[in-house]
């Protein structure tokens, strides 16, 4: 019993004092015991000298500067084939993973979905401890693209988390008790959220947030990291010139929209994703999201540049002062994002050495920065770009086709939303001088919506009539695709070196190694190896898992571990796609870990969707207004999450609704019964004659499904 009683003080201590079966209230409460080494002490000190422990992983990037490459070789080009099995760790989701790990000392902390972190012996995956911040479900109605989150940071003996609803979380790296949170929401009445992960500069921690398709104004904001008190705030874009600048710097970029823009929608511009940190400069650098809404023409109609919409912000993090911009898309409209992943380096161009900043983002151009002083230094394209013809390195800008012009007429458009490249990491090797990128080729169609009217807390707040991607040919004898790349990029002549072509569309972010090797997961469940130098595919093990995430690699008493979080989602949760190991084998979320000698990884059982198909209700009273009616609500309300297809999905098929769900259809639509697992009310939006209609009209659409099987 004395065994017993210390095995359930600490089984208390770790779930947070949830009383566990069989521990007596008569037993002794033991004191558990400190950890040998305290968790998680990360300084400044450490990441800028990463390279002398390259056993740690310190930052979401390995580093400050980003570049996600590991200087361990033990698993290299030569043995490679030898990658297996080491463990895993079950994360009891369905929906997206997209963190990357941080590892310091054998302990490896991460983060899933509804913004839970976790910490994990690394050479195990026995769990330390796990927090669960518990978000507010309805809260995910305000995700665009899933309730992802993309990792913690570690500092000083803390582990910080932004939350899907709005808050910073400090949590204590030792045992993840909460040591403080701040509410980082400047007005919950917007649809704001956080999927990012938090940074360190300057003794500060920075988080950002997201939103703006739904309608919101971007913004980053600056916390101590020990007290968590907020040390500054800098608005990414302007609001209503007729009021008070919040700081200078948005008094000049008001200058850049037209007085008369639709300040309501909140105009965009939100950070986030990607940063990155110079100590020595003492900077900053931040990527700027989309507008809101997209068409300039419907936002700002007499134009402008619109700043700081798409752009990259280096910024003093001691006083929240912008050194300086460059604005990646002028005038943006397509959803072409800058928040992608930023690098740090020094490349040799032109015979000097120059420290640059690499960024690929959504807008199809690869652009090198001098990291100084923001200078332009080349931009070429790396996906297929039609919307501008170059970039003109004298001023900076773009120079536009007129193809991308949707403002009178729908316009075929390249890249399409999802851009060239998105949130998935891309790596740069200092040993091959490349850098490793992710791309993906969809184009789309945008059309702009002549009636646009801000709606506060709908779904989607773009601006836009409709965008329509494709993967087959269409009436214009445009052929869209919707296919990925791993391309392999020299940042100094601009060009392409090696490419590996994928059938899927949303495969994983990269890490690159010094043993010549480039880890990628897969939408058909694979973790794949690749030379470095020459693309070849050097190892490719079976995880049986769709994998998003990006790959870490660290070592625990000089043995390498590769380890990645592997689940499908994100903006792709509503479509399992064919091929893929979501399809195939379920989307179990997990961590899995990888080393020389393992064995071969547990794969889940196939998937078989057509089993226990519910049978089909009776049909709702309804006649075509009726349906028609439905079906327009459901387009603005649910398809953002649901598709009207009977094919696997991550979300719940609604053409496959069972006899229970039916009968409190308007309980989960109007009252939030489903609220906690992310099915959010609409009783703001729409009435009961409304859910009516959409329920109808589902149940229509379930018999016409029904009836082509």
């Amino acid at each position: 019993m004395r065994v017993l009683g210390r095995w359930c003080v600490r089984a208390l201590l770790l779930a947070g004092a949830i009383q566990l079966a069989g521990c007596s209230k008569q037993q002794e409460p033991a004191a558990p015991a400190a950890p040998k080494t305290p968790y998680g002490r990360v300084d400044q000190a450490r990441v800028i000298a990463a390279d002398a422990e390259p056993q740690n992983w310190f930052t979401t990037g390995r580093t400050f500067g980003e570049q996600r490459f590991s200087p361990l070789e033990q698993i290299n080009i030569d043995n490679v084939q030898q990658l297996g099995f080491a463990w895993q760790y079950d994360l009891q989701t369905e929906r997206g993973l997209e963190a990357t790990p941080v590892v310091v000392d054998g302990v490896l902390f991460t983060s899933s979905n509804w913004s839970k972190v976790y910490a994990l012996d690394a050479r195990t995956g026995r769990e330390l401890w796990l927090f669960d911040p518990k978000v507010d479900g309805q809260w995910a109605r305000n995700a665009c693209c899933d309730v992802v989150n993309r990792g913690v940071a570690v500092w000083q003996g803390k582990v910080y988390v932004g939350t899907l609803d709005g808050r910073l979380i400090a949590l204590d790296a030792d045992n993840g008790k909460q040591l403080w949170s701040q509410d980082t929401f400047v007005d919950r009445e917007r649809s704001y959220t956080i999927t990012g992960a938090p940074r360190i500069a300057g003794g500060k921690v920075i988080i950002g947030n997201g939103g703006a398709e739904m309608g919101v104004r971007g913004y980053i904001t600056a916390y101590d990291a020990e007290s968590g008190a907020m040390a500054w705030r800098f608005y990414t874009v302007p609001g209503d010139p007729k009021l008070p600048f919040e700081h200078p710097e948005l008094e000049a970029a008001a200058k850049t929209w037209d007085p008369n823009s639709r300040w309501e929608a909140g105009g965009g511009g939100t950070a986030w994703d990607s940063m990155a940190y110079d100590p020595q400069l003492n900077l900053l650098y931040v990527g700027t999201g989309n507008a809101s809404p997209f068409p300039q023409s419907v936002r700002s109609p007499k134009g402008g540049d619109n700043l700081y919409l798409s752009s990259i912000l280096a910024i003093n993090p001691d006083t929240g002062r912008l050194a300086w911009h460059y604005q990646t898309t002028p005038g943006e409209s397509w959803d072409y994002t800058a928040v992608q992943h930023i690098i740090l380096t020094d490349l040799q161009i032109g015979g000097t050495t120059r420290k640059v900043l690499l960024q690929a983002p959504k807008n199809g151009f690869f652009y090198v920065l001098d990291r100084a002083t923001g200078e332009l230094l080349s931009a070429e394209k790396y996906v297929e770009v039609n919307w501008a013809s170059h970039v003109d390195l004298k001023t900076g800008r773009p120079v536009p086709t007129g193809q991308g012009d949707y403002s009178k007429q729908a316009q075929r458009v390249a890249p399409g939303p999802f851009g060239g490249h998105n949130w998935h990491p891309m790596a740069f090797s200092p040993k091959t001088g490349l850098v490793y990128i992710p791309t993906l080729d969809r184009t789309a169609y945008f059309a702009a919506d002549p009636d646009y009217k801000y709606i506060p807390r709908r779904s989607f707040n773009t601006g836009r009539a409709g965008v329509v991607e494709y993967a087959t040919q269409v009436s214009d004898g445009a052929v869209m695709t919707r296919k990925g790349a791993l391309k392999a990029w020299d940042p100094v002549a601009q060009r392409e070196v090696w490419r590996v072509d994928y059938p899927w569309f949303y495969n994983g972010g990269l890490l690159a190694t010094a043993g010549n090797l480039v880890f990628q997961g897969t939408t058909d469940g694979y973790l794949k190896a690749y030379a470095a130098d020459t693309g070849k595919l050097a190892a490719e093990v079976l995880v049986g898992t769709s994998i998003m995430a990006a790959p870490v690699s660290y070592a625990v008493d000089g043995e390498q571990f590769i380890s990645v979080l592997a689940g499908y989602g994100g903006a792709q949760l509503d479509e399992f796609l064919e091929g893929s190991a979501a399809r195939k084998y379920g989307n179990a979320g997990r961590i899995v870990t990888f080393k020389l000698g393992g064995g071969k990884v547990p794969v889940p059982s196939e998937k078989d969707w057509n089993a226990n198909i519910p049978p089909l209700p009776e049909r709702m009273p309804a006649d075509a207004a009726t349906l028609q009616h439905g079906g327009l609500l459901f387009g603005q309300h649910c398809g953002v999450c649901h598709v009207l297809d009977d094919a696997p999905s991550g979300y719940p098929n609604l053409l496959r609704l069972p006899q229970g769900k039916h009968a409190i259809f308007d309980e989960i639509v109007l009252r939030g019964a489903l609220a906690s697992r992310g099915m959010a009310s609409f009783a703001n939006e729409i009435s009961e004659v409304d859910a009516h209609a959409i329920h109808a009209f589902l149940i229509d659409k379930a018999y016409e499904a029904r009836a082509k099987r």
